[in-house]
């Protein structure tokens, strides 16, 4: 593998991991993060002439050390910071052979990620901190995943930096008795990275595959920093499992329903090992939430065919997410599931019941399919329409706009004069 490919790796897997022990060492996020870039940029140098590192993870973290014990060297008001740099002994980094970290390190990162997804800053200062900082997604690429100027993201990284120091927000793994509530948050910014990147809120394209890939990478290391925690190892299910399907949702850039999908290109070892976690998580005790809905997600994974989906069990694990999150969105997945289960009228009275408390476009276009499935063509289009309306990406606008020709053409024929049935 050619030496820059080698470091691209390593940027990926290791630079999280080394940014948080700089953290760590010296109180200063700018200063960790220039550090290691510098590291990263003298491997890239060095390496091609001088040849790969037995222990490359070492090298860089100690690279990484080194130049910023230069920086603090040459600030006198950095002069207590600089002897708890130095205090820390060479071989430390020595102890991270080849990406596989001591708890030390792993204790660092497992800060770096609380640290980011802190309930003090904002939601999305959270999911912006997360990406710049553990993954190394650079400003820029940020901006465009979130669909906002590189100048709006740099100040909303900026901020946040800013709310950490003068907070003064602990960089640790918050208490026990504050954690079940702390791993919710980061559990929860791992879910809402993913689904950007799974079905965006908005923009040209329907699946940003490096956030969706960002949002696993992210949810393993946590599985790996607390095997313990079945919500978390629950999560990384889910993202597998949604994450399977992902080569059959588009056609060509247009959006292919679940029922429609060629499951031969469904991803079967991504369904395997996400069905494995799962049922290790369940045996753990009383499932929550991210397990439910992994769940749902297996059981439309292991149906050969769409015909052969357990549609009253995913019905049966609605209803019992709906206890555990009492959403509207909830709500409308269930009712979608109980048509299936057991007639398109029963979800339909389920949706009609949720009209004002689902905003956007998945009320008018659920409401529609059901309406589409009863034959009501005339009420179908006329919730197609208005979900087309309402849509926020183009691949489901034209997904929409495919229904209501095809619904109008059914129309047509059953009423072959032309009038709109009324």
């Amino acid at each position: 593998m050619p030496v820059e490919a080698q470091v691209a790796d390593l940027f990926r897997a290791e630079r999280g991991r080394i940014v948080a022990t700089l953290i760590r060492l010296t109180g200063d996020w700018d200063l960790a993060e220039e550090c290691v870039q510098d590291a990263f940029a003298r491997a890239l140098e060095r390496w091609p002439r001088e040849g790969v590192p037995l222990r490359p993870g070492a090298w860089l973290t100690t690279t990484a050390r080194n130049r910023a014990l230069d920086r603090l060297r040459r600030s006198t008001v950095e002069a207590a910071k600089l002897r708890e740099v130095v205090a820390v002994p060479d071989d430390e980094s020595d102890n991270e052979p080849d990406g596989t970290a001591d708890d030390g390190f792993r204790d660092d990162l497992l800060r770096l990620i609380f640290t980011c997804c802190h309930p003090a800053l904002t939601l999305e200062a959270r999911v912006a901190l997360t990406l710049h900082t553990v993954t190394g997604l650079t400003t820029a690429e940020i901006a465009r995943a979130f669909l906002v100027p590189e100048q709006t993201m740099a100040k909303r990284l900026v901020r946040a930096r800013q709310k950490i120091r003068n907070a003064r927000i602990p960089y640790r793994v918050p208490p026990a008795h504050l954690l079940p509530e702390r791993t919710g948050g980061v559990l929860g910014v791992l879910y809402l990275l993913f689904n950007e990147g799974y079905a965006a809120s908005a923009g040209a394209d329907l699946v940003r595959r490096n956030l969706c890939a960002e949002a696993i990478r992210l949810a393993r290391t946590l599985v790996d920093l607390m095997p313990d925690e079945p919500e978390a190892v629950g999560l990384l299910a889910l993202l597998l499992l949604q994450d399977s399907r992902q080569a059959a949702r588009l056609d060509g850039g247009d959006l292919v329903p679940l029922e429609e999908q060629d499951r031969a290109r469904w991803d079967g070892e991504r369904i395997e090992e996400g069905v494995a976690l799962l049922d290790s998580a369940l045996r753990r005790g009383r499932p929550g939430p991210y397990q439910v809905q992994a769940a749902i997600a297996a059981c439309h994974a292991t149906a050969v065919r769409a015909a052969d989906t357990d549609w009253p069990q995913i019905a049966l694990l609605y209803g019992e997410l709906a206890r555990l999150v009492p959403s509207p969105v909830v709500r409308l997945n269930r009712a979608v599931a109980v048509a299936m289960a057991d007639c398109p009228s029963a979800g339909l009275a389920l949706v009609d019941g949720l009209a004002g408390e689902v905003t956007g476009h998945l009320l008018p276009a659920t409401r529609a399919d059901l309406l589409r499935r009863l034959g009501r063509h005339a009420e179908a289009i006329t919730a197609y329409e208005e979900a087309l309306a309402l849509a926020p990406t183009d691949a489901e606008r034209r997904h929409l706009a495919r229904r209501v020709a095809e619904v109008t053409a059914a129309s047509t024929r059953a009423n072959p004069t032309g009038s709109r049935p009324g």
